[in-house]
């Protein structure tokens, strides 16, 4: 488990220069919010396999239970896996000249939808009312990786809080675009995950100074304002 993450003096002190304050989010309109998850699948997240990190496991029920919150309190919960269907023609020169002929193998094979390594992580709650989409590249944001954007402004959503692994991989990447897409952002910091405390808690900094919100599963479940007739059981 990485430790808790908590803005050094310097990046709190920038954070409140640029805003006033250290989170932008009083509340969080559950209405108006998504849970995206990010990559919680089995090439990323079960034991042995390769591209697996091991603390990807241990964030489970932080993200099984900010989805639970989600639901309750009317908000939206987005399954994102990545896909190697149209890797290849989408994303060519990062296959071609970023991996090794053996690591781009077993990324095409381990992350093929009829794979092992495709599947959600046994353990994650997903359930029949969310939504699960497909992502070509690291950000589910970036123009053709997915619909995401569409399906996010079709629902009307205003803020996206991000949980998934890596925390500065695949979960920064679609952070930092949601923002730029003028999304409000979160970075849940107890529900991501990356291969080290240090890159991890990089990541965390980097979101806090430029892009959004930091902040845990806890806090973020206490700012939920739950949409019309609903409420956190």
């Amino acid at each position: 488990m990485h430790p808790p993450y908590t803005p050094s003096d310097a990046v709190r002190a920038r954070v409140l220069a640029r805003q006033g304050r250290l989170l932008a989010h009083d509340a969080i309109d559950a209405a108006r919010s998504a849970l995206l998850v990010v990559d919680m699948q089995n090439y990323f997240v079960a034991e042995g396999f390769p591209a697996e990190i091991p603390a990807a496991r241990e964030i489970v029920p932080a993200i099984n239970r900010m989805a639970r919150a989600m639901r309750e309190t009317g908000g939206t919960v987005v399954w994102i896996r990545t896909t190697a269907r149209g890797a290849l023609e989408r994303w060519a020169n990062h296959h071609r000249h970023m991996l090794t002929d053996a690591r781009r193998s077993a990324r095409l094979a381990g992350l093929a939808e009829s794979a092992e390594g495709f599947r959600f992580f046994s353990a994650l709650e997903t359930r029949a009312g969310d939504l699960q989409i497909e992502k070509i590249q690291y950000s589910a944001l970036v123009a053709g990786s997915s619909g995401l954007h569409e399906i996010l402004k079709a629902r009307g959503i205003e803020s996206v809080l991000i949980a998934g692994t890596a925390t500065n991989v695949c979960c920064e990447s679609t952070a930092r675009d949601a923002m730029m897409l003028d999304y409000r952002v979160v970075m849940l910091a107890d529900a991501n995950a990356a291969a080290t405390d240090a890159e991890h808690a990089a990541a965390l900094d980097g979101i806090a100074l430029f892009f959004g919100d930091v902040m845990s599963v806890d806090d973020a479940i206490a700012r939920l304002e739950p949409a019309a007739g609903r409420m956190i059981a």
